[in-house]
């Protein structure tokens, strides 16, 4: 069953901090609190796919900051896996110093808290955007193959941003900066007239 529009699951978990140090107690609900949070999970540390998405993401996280959000990232792997993988050079398959937490879902339960666990014991490409109330907005699950645009992830909490800012909803395609429109039938008559050729 999907999350969207219920409590995020709380996260309590020994995490790799961004200055490269160990929470052993890393909580998601403080470190999120009062602002948005972000939750990135991928399958393993020294894969394929998940490097190339775990860097195009913490590379966004000033602009996460920006917009009053945290993010994170979370695996089944151990946090002393992941301390290794932040101290693997890009150019010999790892990370480097990510500006992001790394959370050890060792005990596979917030994967499966999430709905993103395998039945192989890793998980699917989950990401999620939950709000400064603690209510899950958005949820993406992908295949292993399939890495994320993090762009996307920007567009989203934008949207998200504008809607509980505005009261207005955001139609297909929309980015920061575009017309939305009122939740009406006046207001989706007006914004539909604009698509007529």
């Amino acid at each position: 069953m999907s999350l969207v529009g219920r409590n995020a699951p709380n996260i309590i978990a020994a995490a790799v901090m961004p200055d490269g140090s160990i929470d052993n107690q890393f909580n998601l609900a403080k470190y999120s609190q009062g602002k948005r949070a972000i939750i990135l999970f991928y399958p393993l540390d020294f894969t394929f796919v998940c490097p190339s998405e775990i860097i195009a993401f913490s590379r966004k996280n000033n602009e996460f900051r920006q917009r009053d959000a945290v993010a994170i990232t979370v695996s089944v792997d151990s946090h002393f896996t992941h301390a290794a993988y932040r101290k693997t050079p890009l150019e010999k398959g790892g990370i480097g110093e990510i500006e992001v937490p790394m959370i050890s879902d060792i005990t596979k339960e917030i994967s499966r808290n999430y709905g993103v666990l395998t039945d192989g014991g890793i998980a699917l490409r989950g990401t999620f955007i939950i709000d400064k109330n603690g209510i899950v907005k958005h949820s993406l699950v992908n295949d292993l193959p399939l890495g994320r645009n993090i762009d996307e992830i920007v567009r989203t909490l934008d949207a998200l941003i504008h809607v509980e800012e505005n009261g207005e909803v955001c139609p297909a395609g929309w980015r920061k900066g575009d017309k939305a429109m009122k939740p009406t039938q006046e207001g989706v008559s007006d914004y539909l007239k604009k698509l007529i050729p």
